[in-house]
């Protein structure tokens, strides 16, 4: 017979002023070893030959397929609330490459 398990008491979760601000990163890096995964969030803007990182985060690999799991879960709400997300290259579902047809 298996112990109950105990409950999870909730955590209370504090934000401060500057991360409540966020930080822009239109790139991301992923690194990992054995024992965890790095998360290297960066920015780069037009002209400049280097982007620069301005969040690491590090997890458990654990930690990191939850995330996914999370990601994959909240993209999916976007997706039914406002629709398809298309990423750059990816060819058009509809193989119209943007152009539709006029029918009138």
């Amino acid at each position: 017979m298996d112990a109950p398990q105990p409950q999870q008491q909730p955590i209370e979760v504090g934000l401060g002023e500057k991360e409540a601000e966020g930080i822009y990163a239109n790139l991301v890096f992923i690194t990992h070893s054995q024992a965890e995964v790095i998360l290297d969030f960066a920015r780069a803007l037009p002209g400049l030959a280097k982007a620069r990182v301005h969040a690491r985060i590090v997890m458990t690999p654990t930690h990191a397929k939850g995330l996914l799991h999370a990601l994959q879960q909240n993209i999916g709400n976007y997706e039914t609330a406002f629709g398809a997300i298309h990423l750059p290259g990816e060819p058009a579902k509809n193989n119209q490459f943007g152009f539709t047809k006029d029918h009138g």
